[in-house]
């Protein structure tokens, strides 16, 4: 309620007092703090004496006692901050004399003080835009404040305030109270949205600064408290400088944490530094021992937040490792059993994308897929404000990616499209999920642009994979030089991108880059150079388990087989990679095993008998109908006019001129709008 209204309804019931009120607030306005103070204390005298104006327990005596309770708990950054409220609400009430009997704004600057105080009585959460730091908030309203905030950040980020503006609130609270800790953390938070090293590292170590000056630590924790602050300050700046790839700044802080912990005999603290320890020193061959006793200790010592991450970290590490499925599984149900023993519901999240992420490795999409849906479709167990069912977490980020890319593969472009759509509402640009979506939507452009041959597209987009992911950018651009037959350049890129995956032991892009390789000799008509490239990849990719590489490879040696005139040979192992594709594979990688096994058929066809052999041309354009009907879902325009030149020569030997004319003119349409780029057919797989 604006001065001028509150003074018109005292006004309609009692004249003289409204007068009394006038001055009163004018006396404080214009006046000093002191004037303030005195008012207060003027109160808490209309109480005293045998016969007191007001008595203690009547509503108007209640209310009274609430208010100056509530004033003796401020601090005096804070009572200053309320006194100069009432200058700005007395002031503006000059300036606004004129406005509307409607006009019940609570956030104009007449309101402030009143709105602060109503809604500080208020139990119900107040909405996001209500809760700022622009008028005085008392330090339950504060708490509130940067409790919701953090909330927001951890589960739904997209609701949260944008970075600029919550830090302008955070600074307008620090002004009032440098020394609260929490909003320093808070800081901290913010600042890591917007990769801000410097600030986020500044407001960390203010925030442990803080809480070893108040004490605040001390209190709960004895004399442990400074020195706990001390090791949890080191081993959050090891974190710190971890998400940053500071990694030599990280092991310091680290130590340094490791250190004050055994001088403390602190095992939690302790604990947490050995998983920390893992994820530094990871890249080590000695590192899956370091984690295994993590996780037992963290078992030991009660903790299966932590016991529960290292199986996690365990299970990703032993897929890349190439160990089986099941026993992968088993041991995520394992982990399930602590996540629901314990409600660690951020857990049971992690877990799913986890089980999505090693069925994708696997090359089991259908398994893939439905962890994914089993994730989209819980809502979460944590009770999240604002009607939020489903935490934005990066779980959710992954498994998103991870059904985009998986209707991408299957043809379903609108479907992936409203998936990505649906990503970008969730995890904005600003966001730090947001650039798991941002690879994903470029891959996705990428492989529609080399399908429809506008190998100038997907040249363009390779800057930004390269921005997001240096090692599929790189794989990438050689593709693209492959395709537009700079062979010399795309060879180098290559090898030395090879080099480089083989260093960093990634064996799913190692195998990519030998079948680039091996595709690469067949276009030079290297085809006996070829096979030693593919027995490797077919070696790593059995290995590894890598059951979907494993069938592309063995479809690269039955293609090689054919080039070199064995096609009974590569049709009999085709059949060894034929059903997986067809189960879990790509459509276009669909289309290639069907157009290659009409190919070998054709081939094969060569020594039968004339009877046996229509038999078997007949079959092939069967084949070819189907792989066409595959491209055509993924708009793969140079494929489909390479199994049209097929069809039109298989009926032209079996006779059939109609059909024959049918496959030529659609051919002749589509060589008009993609010409050939020097490439013999039956090197292209």
């Amino acid at each position: 309620m604006t001065l001028t209204r509150l003074h018109k309804a005292i006004d309609e019931s009692c004249p003289q007092l409204a007068n009394s009120v006038q001055i009163r607030i004018k006396l404080m306005a214009e006046g000093e703090l002191k004037d303030m103070e005195q008012f207060f204390d003027d109160l808490s005298d209309s109480f005293s004496g045998t016969d007191p104006e007001v008595h203690k327990t009547s509503v108007v005596g209640l209310f009274l006692r609430h208010m100056i309770l509530a004033y003796n708990k401020l601090s005096f950054s804070q009572v200053y901050k309320l006194y100069t409220a009432l200058q700005e609400y007395f002031q503006n009430a000059g300036k606004k004399a004129a406005v509307e009997e409607a006009d019940m704004d609570l956030t104009s600057p007449e309101g402030q003080l009143v709105g602060v105080m109503e809604r500080e009585d208020l139990d119900v959460p107040s909405r996001e835009e209500e809760i700022s730091c622009s008028g005085p908030l008392s330090q339950k309203q504060a708490e509130y404040f940067l409790s919701q905030q953090a909330s927001l950040l951890k589960n739904d980020e997209t609701k949260a305030l944008t970075p600029a503006s919550l830090q302008k609130e955070l600074n307008n609270l620090l002004k009032f109270n440098p020394d609260f800790a929490e909003a320093h953390y808070l800081s901290y938070l913010n600042s890591l949205r917007v990769q801000d090293v410097f600030s986020s590292t500044h407001s960390l170590l203010h925030y442990f600064d803080r809480l070893i000056l108040t004490g605040a630590e001390s209190k709960s924790n004895g004399d442990e408290g400074y020195g706990r602050s001390l090791r949890y300050a080191a081993l959050n700046l090891a974190a710190l400088h971890c998400r940053f790839g500071h990694y030599q700044q990280a092991e310091l802080a680290l130590q340094e944490a490791i250190r004050i912990a055994q001088e403390s005999n602190d095992h939690v603290c302790l604990q947490h530094c050995l998983s920390w320890l893992y994820i530094l020193e990871q890249k080590r061959s000695d590192s899956c021992v370091l984690l295994e006793h993590s996780v037992k200790k963290a078992v030991h010592f009660g903790l299966p937040y932590l016991a529960s991450l290292g199986i996690q970290a365990l299970v990703q590490q032993r897929a890349f490792a190439g160990k089986t499925a099941s026993k992968l599984m088993d041991a995520l149900k394992d982990s399930d059993l602590l996540h629901w023993k314990h409600s660690l519901a951020e857990l049971v999240d992690i877990s799913l994308a986890q089980k999505t992420a090693v069925w994708r490795l696997y090359g089991r999409s259908t398994m893939a897929l439905q962890q994914a849906q089993t994730l989209l479709s819980m809502n979460s167990l944590e009770a999240l404000n604002l009607g939020v069912q489903q935490s934005n977490t990066e779980s959710f980020a992954v498994v998103l990616c991870h059904l985009a890319e998986l209707h991408a593969e299957q043809g379903c472009l609108a479907a992936a499209s409203e998936v990505l759509e649906h990503l970008k509402e969730r995890f904005p640009p600003n966001s730090q999920h947001a650039q798991l979506w941002m690879l994903c939507e470029q891959k996705i452009q990428f492989g529609r642009a080399m399908n429809d041959g506008k190998y100038h597209v997907a040249d363009s987009l390779v800057t930004g994979i390269t921005a997001l992911n240096s090692l599929e950018g790189a794989y990438r651009k050689a593709i693209v030089l492959q395709a537009q037959n700079q062979m010399s350049e795309a060879h180098k890129l290559l090898q030395k991108l090879l080099v480089q995956c083989q260093k960093l032991k990634n064996t799913e892009m190692v195998i990519s880059v030998l079948l680039a390789v091996a595709e690469l000799y067949w276009r030079s008509s290297c085809h006996t150079i070829a096979l030693p490239v593919l027995l490797q990849a077919l070696a790593l990719s059995r290995e590894y388990r890598l059951q979907y590489l494993a069938s592309e490879t063995v479809l690269s040696l039955a293609f090689s087989q054919l080039i070199l005139g064995i096609p009974e040979q590569a049709l009999n192992i085709l059949h060894m990679a034929i059903e997986p594709i067809l189960a879990d594979g790509a459509v276009l990688d669909k289309g290639r095993a069907m157009f290659l096994v009409a190919k070998c058929q054709v081939a094969s066809a060569a020594s039968y008998d004339p009877q046996k052999k229509v038999e078997a041309l007949e079959s092939a354009i069967l084949n070819l109908n189907e792989a066409k009907s595959y491209f055509a879902k993924v708009d793969c325009k140079e494929q489909i006019r390479d199994v049209l030149y097929f069809q039109a020569r298989l009926y032209h030997m079996l006779g059939k001129a109609q059909e024959r004319n049918r496959c030529a003119m659609l051919f002749r349409q589509l060589h008009q709008e993609l010409p050939a780029h020097g490439v013999p057919l039956v090197n292209h797989l």
